[in-house]
Order: C-alpha cells, then sequence, then structure tokens
C-alpha cells in the first residue's frame, strides 16, 4: 500500500446508498451507526474526514412510499428534499454524543465551473476543517437540473476530493475493489491506459431501484482523480473497520494512483471544474510541442471551435477529434478566428493590436495525454 495512503490525513468518503441499508431496511440506523462509528475512530487520529453521503432520496423514498426510484425529476427532487433533512439528523445525532459537529453542504455543477464561487466553496471547506466541523456534501438536487448536476455522488466525491485538496478518496461501495469477470480483484492502477484498454472490458453493471451510478461510474470518477493526482480507493462498505484497514496499509480494495507530478489546485480547477466555453484544434507540431510543454502559438491552429472570450477555458483538440488537454485564452474566438495559423509578427497587423504572442501560455496549461 502506498505511504501517500497511509499518512493521509484529509480524506474524503463517499458512502454509497447500498452501505446505508439492508436487505430488509431502505435505510438502516444500525448500519449508519456503523460507519460512523468507523469515520469517528479517524477524527479520534487526528485525521480529517470530508463525507459524500448518499440516502437522501432513499430516505424520501420510504417517506412517500414509493417502492421504486421515481424517473420524474419534479418526484426524485421531492424525495430530496424530505430525506435531506433527515439524513442529516442521522448524521447530526451520532456524532453531537460525541461531541463532533457536523455542516451541512450541498452543490451543484455550475456553481464550481465559475472560479470565484470555487473559491468560496474551497474556502468554506477549508474553515470547517480548521474547526474541527466534520463536513457533509450532497448534490442540491431539489435545484438541480440535467444542465447543472453532477450525475452521481461518485463524480461529486471527486469534486470535493478537488475542492479540499484531498490526500486520499475512499468510495465504500457493494464490492471488495474492482473485480475481473474471472472474480480476481485488481489490487493497483497506475495508468489511465489500464482503464481505457483492460478495466472497461470487465463490466457487468447491474441497474438499481434507488440509486444511480455503479462500477462504470466508479471507474470514470478514478480517472478523474488520477488525472488530478488524488488516490482513489474502491472497497467494501459493508467490510467492519475497513476505513483502519486501508490506513493501516492492509491489502485491501483497487486502489488508482498515478505516479505523476502532482498539479497545484489552479490548474487543477482548469483541468475539471472549469466550464469549457469552446475548443481549440492544433495541427501535430503544435501537438507535440503543447505535449513537451511549450506554449500555443496560433501558427498550430488549425481551427476554432465555439464563441469563448479572453480568460476563458478552452479544450484542446488533435485533427481527429481526441481531447488532450485545457487552457486559459488569452484571445477571444472572434479575433482567433482571424489569427490562427498566422505567425506572431502577423498578428498586430491582422487585429490592430496584440496583448500576447501565446494563444495559450504554457503556465495556463493543462496536458493530460502525456503518457
Amino acid at each position: 500500500m502506498s505511504d501517500r495512503v497511509r499518512h493521509a490525513q484529509k480524506i474524503v468518503i463517499k458512502i454509497g446508498t447500498s452501505i446505508l441499508k439492508t436487505r430488509g431496511e431502505s435505510f438502516s440506523h444500525k448500519e449508519h451507526a456503523r460507519v460512523c462509528q468507523e469515520i469517528y475512530a479517524l477524527i479520534k487520529k487526528g485525521r480529517r474526514p470530508v463525507l459524500v453521503s448518499s440516502g437522501a432520496i432513499a430516505l424520501g423514498m420510504k417517506s412517500c412510499g414509493f417502492k421504486k426510484r421515481p424517473k420524474a425529476m419534479a418526484e426524485l427532487q421531492a424525495c430530496a428534499a424530505i430525506g435531506q433533512g433527515k439524513l442529516m439528523h442521522a448524521y447530526e445525532s451520532f456524532f453531537a454524543k460525541k461531541k463532533v459537529h457536523t455542516a451541512q453542504l450541498l452543490l451543484t455543477r455550475d456553481g464550481l465551473e465559475d472560479r470565484k464561487r470555487f473559491l468560496c466553496a474551497r474556502n468554506t471547506l477549508e474553515t470547517l476543517l480548521k474547526l474541527n466541523i466534520l463536513p457533509i456534501v450532497n448534490e442540491n438536487d431539489t435545484v438541480a437540473v440535467e444542465e447543472i448536476a453532477f450525475g452521481d455522488n461518485d463524480i461529486l466525491s471527486v469534486h470535493v476530493a478537488h475542492l479540499v485538496g484531498a490526500d486520499l478518496l475512499v468510495n465504500l461501495s457493494d464490492a471488495e475493489g474492482f473485480l475481473l469477470r474471472d472474480g480476481t480483484r485488481v489490487r493497483e492502477v497506475t495508468s489511465e491506459d489500464e482503464i481505457d484498454n483492460k478495466l472497461v472490458l470487465h463490466l457487468a453493471d447491474k441497474k438499481r431501484e434507488e440509486t444511480v451510478g455503479g462500477m462504470r461510474a466508479k471507474l470514470k470518477a478514478a480517472q478523474v482523480a488520477m488525472r488530478l493526482g488524488i488516490p482513489f480507493m474502491i472497497v467494501n462498505g459493508h467490510k467492519p473497520h475497513i476505513l483502519q484497514e486501508i490506513l493501516s496499509g492492509k491489502d485491501v480494495g483497487t486502489l488508482f494512483i498515478t505516479a505523476g507530478a502532482k498539479k497545484d489546485m489552479r490548474h487543477k480547477w482548469i483541468a475539471f471544474s472549469a466550464t469549457r466555453s469552446g475548443s481549440i484544434v492544433v495541427d501535430g507540431g503544435a501537438y507535440q510541442a503543447l505535449l513537451a510543454k511549450k506554449s500555443l502559438l496560433p501558427g498550430g491552429i488549425v481551427k476554432v471551435k465555439g464563441d469563448f472570450d479572453q480568460g476563458n477555458v478552452v479544450e484542446l483538440e488533435t485533427p481527429d477529434g481526441k481531447v488532450f488537454g485545457r487552457g486559459v485564452v488569452h484571445y477571444n474566438s472572434r479575433d482567433l478566428s482571424r489569427i490562427f495559423g498566422k505567425r506572431t509578427d502577423e498578428i498586430q497587423a491582422i487585429l490592430g493590436k496584440k496583448s500576447h504572442d501565446e494563444v495559450i501560455h504554457r503556465n495556463d496549461l493543462v496536458i493530460w495525454s502525456e503518457r
């Protein structure tokens, strides 16, 4: 087990609905108390956990008498509104007895795409941790629509890990880790290529009535976590003392970890949270230069897609459509459409001005096809 895992201080723990239920109960207070006791044990040892907890919709379904997960957005949001308070009450009731206070944060994706709002959310979480408060995060389902929804708490947990600069992200699952079709547990994954070319071939998700996601969603979350340099583990959340076993270095679950250099928080925001306003297609020479950590000049651009302003984040593509990075542009799409393919010494004559030689400076670039 990696030393980074054993010595992790800030730990984001994603708790799925299935971990908080039994075969006969949509929400089991006994199972909930078991998980909470493990989290409290981490706090007592000086670790700083942050929870991303499912269960609100399932609790709301129980109150509304739904036996199957509703499909209508309004009904899902109603269940979330009813269940969220009940879920927080369950957490507060347990931890208050241990003299640990909890705080609720409800997020939507658009709240993290804006840099200022992202920093506000990050500052709130950091302050809560400094005050020894246990943050409990969920998606704001009552206002989320498809355009601003995270989609599932697996990917939300990566956003939260990114926000707090987590040392480790643990996904409490039904499975022992990622299992191949023959039942073999994959112990460690060290590259995105292994996910794309091997693990996805072994997926066999089953539909669930009260939850979304599944192993496919967990792989997607793992891939993004690796891109951000955050160790990510899928473990069996039903197993007693699983969190203590992880931090003591026992061979449990599947660890997704990359040996790449850890990016700073701003570059992580560019790579993951910032909204994409358009894209720039580059030629082969520019692609190789960008992989070598060079800046993007107008001469290497072959196409501009979308409508974006100076300072927006755009994706970078090869001519065959492969997205390999993101960056902050120095020119808006209208000006860039006039100067792409040109030399830098032609910019002044074409636009009547020149703010930068670079369309995207290397310090504002995040490239994820470096492998």
